[in-house]
């Protein structure tokens, strides 16, 4: 029986002494954690140079595709402004599309249809990819 207790007690501090870290700036001070191990520079760190780097160019890209869209946007919004709204009627010819109507126009039904009388020209109002736009008849 005591050779028994005497193996476990060796046992349990075997265990105890594997699981006992001693610290080297403080000598016969027993700790139960170690040093941390995280070593800041590695690629799979927040702070490491390669994730910084990642991110950097990450918010880069997005920035610049940010405002190439937006200076896009603003410079057809500008050429579409310069263009007129429509031509003069006698140059138009049928199946021309426009984006507006000239001024002065009277809106008619031919057979049901919706059309606006602009001078003599027929313009029919349709839809072009959610867009309103109206097609010389």
């Amino acid at each position: 029986m005591r050779t028994l207790s005497n193996s476990l007690l060796c046992a349990v501090a075997a265990a105890g002494l594997w699981l006992v870290d001693f610290a080297p700036d403080a000598p016969l001070v027993p700790t139960l954690v170690g040093d941390a191990q995280a070593v800041v520079g590695r690629p799979a760190t927040p702070v490491s140079a390669a994730g910084v780097a990642r991110r950097t160019t990450r918010r880069a890209v997005y920035a610049t595709s940010a405002s190439t869209a937006s200076a896009q946007q603003q410079q057809a919004a500008a050429a579409q402004q310069q263009q007129p709204a429509a031509a003069p009627a006698s140059q138009l010819p049928a199946g021309t599309v426009v984006t507006a109507l000239p001024s002065g126009c009277q809106s008619t039904t031919v057979d049901g249809v919706s059309l606006f009388n602009c001078g003599g020209v027929m313009y029919r109002p349709t839809f072009q990819s959610n867009n309103l736009v109206y097609v010389v008849q």
